[in-house]
């Protein structure tokens, strides 16, 4: 693609992004897949609007464009992000196997606006017995043979 579709993907996010403040419906972000040079979902962030606080735009986008592929793959997709993903939001990139990321703010743009992540950053550096959320491990015994039936299916 050329770098002018890239840009009004971009362009299209960002839109999102400043239409999602005007409209007071949550915070300063958008976020748009697409695949073979084709929308196929775009969304802002919807924390407010859904009371949902993994309503963030990419999520939000992910969600839809699985719904409409009819696929947990988004394999061969790009995300255009009006902002660098949080820590939730790039492990869900990830998870849905997109293959790039083009994004316009950066993380610590958005900390200066007042949506900080230095501390999940920070926390997932640490032993899980130094971080500021208590982990609690039970039952693993229990769970275990949840894991080696999906083996086996």
């Amino acid at each position: 693609m050329e770098a002018q579709i890239h840009e009004e993907f971009m362009r299209m996010a960002i839109e999102l992004s400043e239409y999602n403040i005007k409209q007071r419906q949550g915070g300063p972000f958008g976020a748009v897949i697409v695949k073979d040079g084709v929308l196929v979902a775009k969304s802002a962030n919807k924390v407010i609007a859904q009371n949902d606080p993994t309503a963030h735009a990419e999520i939000s986008a992910i969600r839809l464009a699985c719904s409409e592929l009819g696929t947990y793959d988004l394999t061969g997709c790009a995300i255009y992000t009006s902002c660098e993903p949080c820590p939730m939001c790039l492990g869900a990139i990830y998870w849905a196997r997109i293959n790039k990321i083009y994004y316009a703010n950066t993380k610590a743009d958005a900390a200066t606006a007042g949506f900080d992540d230095h501390l999940i950053y920070k926390e997932m550096e640490c032993a899980m017995e130094n971080r500021k959320l208590q982990f609690v491990q039970m039952l693993r015994d229990e769970a275990l043979p949840a894991f080696k039936l999906w083996g086996t299916v």
